[in-house]
Parts: structure tokens; sequence; C-alpha cells
């Protein structure tokens, strides 16, 4: 029976995916809704966005009639998380949209975001009375308003915030199936086919963008899933490997801007995945790298719970070991990308075959 209704939240999130952009598309495109590229960007074209709109909408479905299904355990305990989830994608869509379409300034994205976190936050621990504890209220606002902006950090190249959705949201299903949480299985089902849904449009020859209503729902979604994860205690593993690649790279950046004295809000071109664009990766090739290093690591995650002291080590060791490697793929493709050139006598100097690397100083 519950298998049924795990297909049912799936089917629905990826066919409203799917199917929504075909209504939605010729409106926003005579609505003049366009991503105009500029120095963060990695396309060079005016491209459709906001697109995001079609899949907080099928997630919003799937994870409604998720809330009606039937649940293990304590069913008005996973009912009510899923509620909770519900409320928190509609809301980060909503700030996004009102970014999309109208813009806002800084202090009150910072405050609407933080405000959802803390909200969510709140039902959640009073949802669980072993968990009523006043300092958890700050640590989800800030969890939550952090990997908002990660993901809209993150969101730079065609096909990699549909694939992180994708990837996050398959292992929060597994860790849910794992742990004995039906709430967390339908909610991730929910989240990897929603997203799973945009790629094709994001990938098609007429690409569209997801837009900062896509990418907030995509952090949003993921951080409170998260969140009801920690506090209905979930081992830490299966919830923070599989978000670990995006955390580091957007923390590193933001560390190296900070001490080389740049403005670190300043829109930018030094994310691992976009320094791999440039020194002569494709979108789908950059893509590549992140979800490899995403799955590895998510993969050392399950293992590290769930083996013995000894595999909980070595399981974290390499996942580090796999974290560093990450960090340093612009370098070595950069390199590996010079021997091809000296190799084939091209006599280019760089790393891309168009020279590229060089003038952006792509090297780690």
């Amino acid at each position: 029976m519950e298998l049924w209704a795990q297909i049912t939240t799936g089917a629905i999130a990826l066919g409203l995916a799917l199917i929504l952009p075909l209504f939605v598309r010729p409106l926003l495109a005579r609505a003049g809704v366009l991503d105009v590229p500029n120095a963060r960007s990695s396309h060079s074209t005016p491209t459709i966005r906001g697109m995001g709109i079609t899949t907080a909408a099928a997630l919003a479905a799937a994870i409604l009639a998720s809330v009606f299904l039937p649940q293990t355990g304590y069913a008005l305990k996973s009912s009510l998380t899923l509620v909770v989830i519900l409320g928190v994608v509609l809301a980060a869509a909503t700030i996004g949209w009102l970014e999309d379409i109208r813009g806002l300034s800084v202090k009150l994205r910072a405050s609407l975001q933080l405000g959802v976190g803390a909200v969510a936050t709140a039902i959640v621990a009073l949802i669980d009375p072993g968990q009523q504890q006043l300092w958890l209220i700050p640590v989800g606002a800030l969890a939550v308003a952090a990997y908002i902006n990660v993901a809209n950090f993150m969101d730079g190249i065609n096909g990699i915030s549909g694939t992180h959705g994708l990837l996050v949201g398959g292992f929060y299903a597994y860790a849910g199936v794992l742990s004995g949480h039906s709430w967390l299985v339908y909610a991730g089902i929910a989240i990897a086919l929603a997203f799973a849904g945009f790629l094709p449009w994001n990938l098609s020859r007429n690409k569209v963008f997801l837009g900062d209503v896509g990418s907030y729902l995509l952090g949003a979604s993921i951080a409170v899933t998260a969140m009801c994860a920690f506090l209905a205690g979930v081992p830490v593993e299966y919830i923070f490997s599989p978000v670990l690649i995006y955390l580091v790279d957007t923390f590193v950046t933001f560390l190296r801007r900070l001490l080389a004295g740049e403005r670190w809000y300043v829109a930018h071109r030094q994310h691992v995945y976009q320094r791999l664009n440039i020194v002569g990766l494709s979108h789908l090739q950059a893509t590549a790298v992140v979800c490899a290093a995403t799955i590895i690591v998510s993969v050392l995650g399950v293992i590290a719970a769930q083996g013995s002291e000894v595999v909980q080590v070595v399981a974290t060791a390499a996942g580090f070991a796999v974290v560093l490697g990450y960090l340093r793929t612009p370098t070595l493709f950069q390199s590996y990308f010079r021997r091809r050139a000296l190799r084939a006598g091209d006599g280019v100097a760089g790393g891309a075959p168009d020279g590229t690397a060089d003038k952006n100083g792509a090297g780690l």
C-alpha cells in the first residue's frame, strides 16, 4: 500500500514538472521574464527564467498529496511535518518569485528567509515535545536561510540545480527508508522528481532557467527537510553528506574572496563548478563532476552511518578526501588540457582550447 502511495507522490511531482512548463513558458516569454547575463553568468544570451514556478507547483502538489497518503509510525506527526515542509516550499517560492518579478532589497530578502526558517523550526519543535528547546529556532532559521543562498549561488550552469535536487531528494528518500520515517521518503521523492522534471526543459535547445523562485525553492525544500530529519533523530551522515559538496564549494569560495579583500556579495565566477567551465568543460561536464562528487560523498556517508567505528573513520576520511579532490578539479583539468594542447602542438599555453583559463585565472 505504501509503495503505491510513494509511486503516486513521485508521479504527481514528475508529471506536473514536465507538463506545466508547456503552459507557463509562453506566459513568461510574453511577460519578458528574462535572465540577462552578468559577470557571474556562464551563458551569453538572455534566457527565460522563472520556470521554477512550475517546479514549485509540482513539488507543492506532490507534498500536499502525501499528507493524505498512508504514514507509518506516528501518522499525525508525519503528516504535520509534511505540512511544515509544504509551508516552507510555498513561502520560499513566493519570495523567489517576488525577487524575479520585482526585485527585493538584500535586507528584506534576508529577513524573509530567516523568518521562514524560524517559524518552520518552531513549529517542528512543537510537534515533537522532546525538541522544545529555544536554541533550535535561531539555528534552524540560519540553516534554512543559509542553504537558500547556497543553492542560489550554485545555480550558475545548465543542469546543476536540477541534478542537485534529484540527487539530494533521492538520498533523503533512501534515508527515510533506512530510518523508518515515511514522511522523509515522501518529501525526498517529491523533491527528486519535481527537479528531475525540470531538467529536460533546462537542457533542451530552447532552454529555460529556474530563476530565483526555483533556486530558493531548491535550497529551502532541502534545508527544511534536513532540519526536520535532524530533529527526528535521523543520522547526521544521511542528512549532511548529500549537501556537503555544495556547502564546501560555497564556503571555500566565500573565504577566498574574503581573504583577497573582494566584495563577497558582488557577482563573480569563482565557484569550483564555474572554474571547471572556464578551463574548458561544458556545462554538462562540469555538472557531472559536481554530481559524481556528491554521489560518492553521499554513499560514503551511508556507509559511515551503518558501519563499525573503524568503517566510520575510514568512510569519513575518504569523504573528506573526495571533497579536497573536488576543490582541486579545476587545476587538474587545466593541467590536462594544457598537456593535451602541447601534445597536439597547437601552441596554446593555457588550459582550455581558446585560452580562457589564463585570462580568467581559474587555477586553484
